[in-house]
């Protein structure tokens, strides 16, 4: 019986460890602009939230910029104006572990991003 209680225990430790928030958090990474047009007033604000925050300066159709970015969480939502489109948002992008995001856009398949890690 000790030693299934130390095995429950050992184990409750482990998913304890892999769920804390201390191993998690997005930090600085590289924004590309792969939407073949120009980006306008960049924000970003957690997943599912309204609370959006300018982010650095956009860059150019095909050109990166470095992003300072840190924040606990991982997921957000990332808005720009694109030339001749309007709004658009990428939904849910893992800024955890990342060094670039490569935002994308397509008529007909929408909005996503393309992660180097």
């Amino acid at each position: 019986m000790v030693t299934a209680m130390k095995t429950h225990a050992f184990a409750a430790i482990l998913l304890s460890a892999a769920a804390s928030p201390a191993l998690a958090g997005a930090s600085g990474f590289t924004l590309v602009n792969g939407t073949g047009g120009a980006l306008a007033a960049l924000s970003i604000a957690r997943s599912g939230t309204t609370a959006w925050k300018p982010l650095a300066d956009a860059p150019s159709a095909g050109a990166r910029a470095a992003v300072n970015f840190k924040d606990p969480d991982c997921a957000f939502d990332i808005r720009a104006n694109v030339a001749g489109v309007g709004p658009v948002t990428w939904a849910g992008v893992n800024l955890c572990d990342v060094k670039s995001v490569t935002l994308k856009r397509d008529p007909s398949a929408g909005a996503w991003v393309d992660y180097d890690q």
